[in-house]
């Protein structure tokens, strides 16, 4: 039986061997942490400090797009909202969104700002 070198470099395994494949792995975990995982927390931070820092007085707006203000903290994690004058809805700190409650807070204050200028 004749053994051609040609046919034992095709049967040798691809790459470079356990510590390439080692490699690739750390390499996975890591561009899913920087991509996936560390900016997910770091939202998720950022929500919880917005939630702990509303007061009573300040315009929300809550994941399900009702508009209120709130009219009372209680110590149980859940705020009285008046959404009409007179009608009063008690949610979670949770349920009212960073994200749309800045934006509205944002587009009033530069239409505020564009009618005291002229």
């Amino acid at each position: 039986m004749q053994v051609n070198l040609s046919t034992i470099m095709l049967q040798a395994a691809p790459g470079g061997g356990p510590y390439m494949s080692i490699m690739l792995m750390v390499g996975m975990f890591a561009v899913m942490y920087f991509f996936m995982i560390r900016p997910q927390a770091k939202r998720a931070k950022e929500q919880k400090k917005f939630a702990d820092s509303m007061n009573a007085g300040e315009y929300v707006i809550t994941t399900a797009g009702i508009h209120g203000t709130i009219q009372r903290a209680n110590e149980d994690g859940t705020l009285m909202i008046e959404i009409s004058r007179g009608t009063f809805v008690k949610i979670e700190r949770a349920a009212v969104s960073m994200e749309m409650t800045a934006a509205y807070r944002k587009k009033n204050d530069t239409s505020s700002a564009a009618v005291a200028t002229k």
